[in-house]
C-alpha cells in the first residue's frame, strides 16, 4: 500500500526565467509557421516545426528545422518580429536584455528527408510517428483540474504573481519578469491539507528592496493563490533567500528551449518520457502523444475509474500504431487495467494523424502552452488545451461496463 501521509515538492518557473523565454518564442514561432500556411492556403497538416532557441544577454538565436511552401525570405523577417513580440510581452525592457535592442539570429533551414519520408502522408492515412520515444499521462484527484496539487499551486502562485505585475498593481510593479516558485505540500491520508514550506526568488526592478520587502509584497499573492486553511504559522516563508535579484532574465542565465521538462508536466508527480514540447509542431510524438496520454488519463479519473492514473504510450519512428498501451491506476481503480488498456486503444486512434485529428492540434495554439504548465488548463474557444476535455466520460464508461 502506498505511503498515505508524507511531503511532497514541486517547483514552478515564471514567463520571464530564460528558459521559458526561449519555450515563449519557440511556440510562437510554431504558431506563426500555422497562421502563414493558412493565410497562403497551404494544408496545416503539412507544417514541420522543430525550433530550438537560446537566449543570453541581448541575444536570441534561433534554429532548427522547418517544411513549408511559404517563402523563406519573408518568413525570417517574420520570425524575428514575432520572437521581439514575444519577449515585449513577457516584459523585458531592461539594458541587458531589450525586445527591441536585442540581436536576433534565425538559423531554421529544411528538415531532413530521411525524417520526412516517415511521416508524409503521401495518400495514406497511416502517417507514422516522427521520432521513437515514451510518453506519459497522469492524472490525479487531488485538485479540480485533475493535477497534483504541488505543481498545480506554484504554477498559480506565480501565475497570480505574474498578473499583478502585468497590471501594474502597487508594490507588484517593482517586480521582473523573472521569478522561481517551490511548495512542499503536507499529505494526511493520502490527500493534501497544507504547505510546509514556501520558496519564492522573483526579480525585482527596485536594487533598494531587500528579502523582507520583497515579502511584503508577494504575500498577499501567495496566500490569494493557495487555498484557505494551507498556511499555518508554522508553515516555513523563503523569499528572496539569497537577497537581491535585480540582474534576471537571459541577462542572468542563458536560457534554452526544452530544459523545464517536469515543470511543464507534472512536477515530478508522475513518470516523464524525456522529450519535451516546446518548438515542435504535432507531428512530433513527444508533444502531441503527451497531450494525448494527459487526455486519456485525466478522462479516466474525471469518469470515476479511478483517483490516480498513469498511461505510458510508445512509437517508433515512421510506423504509426503505438508499439503499447499501459495503464497504472495505483491501486485505485475500480477496472481491471489489462482491460483498460484494450479499451482505451479502440476509443481513440493513438496513431500521429489520430491525435492530432481528434485533439485539433493542426492549430496555432501552442504559445499559451509555454509557461505556467502544458496540463491543468481550461480548454479554450480557439482549440487551445484540448486534451484537458473530458469529453470521453460517458464512451469510457459504457466500454468498461
Amino acid at each position: 500500500m502506498s505511503r498515505q501521509n508524507y511531503l511532497f515538492t514541486s517547483e514552478s518557473v515564471s514567463e520571464g526565467h530564460p528558459d521559458k523565454v526561449c519555450d515563449r518564442i519557440s511556440d510562437e514561432i510554431v504558431d506563426l509557421f500555422f497562421k502563414e500556411a493558412a493565410k497562403a492556403g497551404m494544408d496545416a497538416s503539412k507544417v514541420r516545426v522543430a525550433c530550438e532557441t537560446l537566449a543570453t544577454t541581448n541575444r536570441v538565436v534561433i534554429a532548427g528545422e522547418v517544411r513549408t511552401s511559404l517563402d523563406e525570405k519573408a518568413m525570417k523577417s517574420k520570425v524575428k518580429s514575432a520572437a521581439r513580440k514575444a519577449i515585449k510581452a513577457i516584459g523585458y525592457e531592461q539594458d541587458g536584455f531589450h525586445w527591441k535592442k536585442c540581436k536576433i539570429d534565425v538559423l531554421l533551414h529544411p528538415q531532413s528527408a530521411d525524417i520526412a519520408v516517415g511521416v508524409d502522408e503521401a495518400g495514406n492515412k497511416d502517417v507514422g510517428a516522427g521520432d521513437q520515444g515514451i510518453m506519459f499521462g497522469y492524472a490525479s484527484r487531488e485538485t479540480p483540474e485533475l493535477l497534483p496539487a504541488p505543481i498545480y499551486y506554484a504554477h498559480k502562485i506565480l501565475e497570480t504573481l505574474t498578473l499583478a505585475r502585468k497590471k501594474g498593481e502597487g508594490a507588484a510593479a517593482k517586480l521582473g519578469p523573472d521569478a522561481k516558485s517551490q511548495v512542499t505540500v503536507k499529505y494526511e491520508n493520502g490527500k493534501p491539507v497544507g504547505v510546509t514550506q514556501i520558496v519564492l526568488s522573483t526579480q525585482h526592478l527596485d536594487e533598494s528592496l531587500t528579502s523582507a520587502d520583497v515579502r511584503k509584497i508577494v504575500e498577499p499573492y501567495i496566500r490569494q493563490a493557495l487555498p484557505d486553511g494551507w498556511i499555518s504559522k508554522d508553515t516555513v516563508w523563503h523569499i528572496n533567500p539569497t537577497g537581491k535579484f535585480v540582474i534576471g532574465g537571459p541577462d542572468g542565465d542563458a536560457g534554452l528551449t526544452g530544459r523545464k521538462i517536469i515543470v511543464d508536466t507534472y512536477g515530478g508527480a508522475a513518470p516523464h518520457g524525456g522529450g519535451a514540447f516546446s518548438g515542435k509542431d504535432p507531428t512530433k510524438v513527444d508533444r502531441s502523444a503527451a497531450y494525448a496520454a494527459r487526455y486519456l488519463a485525466k478522462n479516466v479519473v474525471a469518469a470515476k475509474l479511478a483517483d490516480r492514473a498513469t498511461i505510458q504510450l510508445s512509437y517508433a519512428i515512421g510506423v504509426a500504431k503505438p508499439l503499447s498501451i499501459y495503464v497504472d491506476l495505483h491501486g485505485t481503480g475500480k477496472v481491471d487495467e489489462a482491460k483498460l488498456e484494450e479499451v482505451l486503444g479502440k476509443l481513440v486512434d493513438l496513431s500521429p494523424n489520430g491525435i492530432r485529428n481528434h485533439l485539433g492540434l493542426n492549430k496555432p495554439i501552442y504559445a499559451k502552452t509555454s509557461a505556467y504548465g502544458h496540463f491543468g488548463r481550461k480548454a479554450g474557444r480557439d482549440g487551445s488545451f484540448s486534451w484537458e476535455k473530458t469529453d470521453l466520460v460517458d464512451a469510457l464508461k459504457k466500454a468498461v461496463a
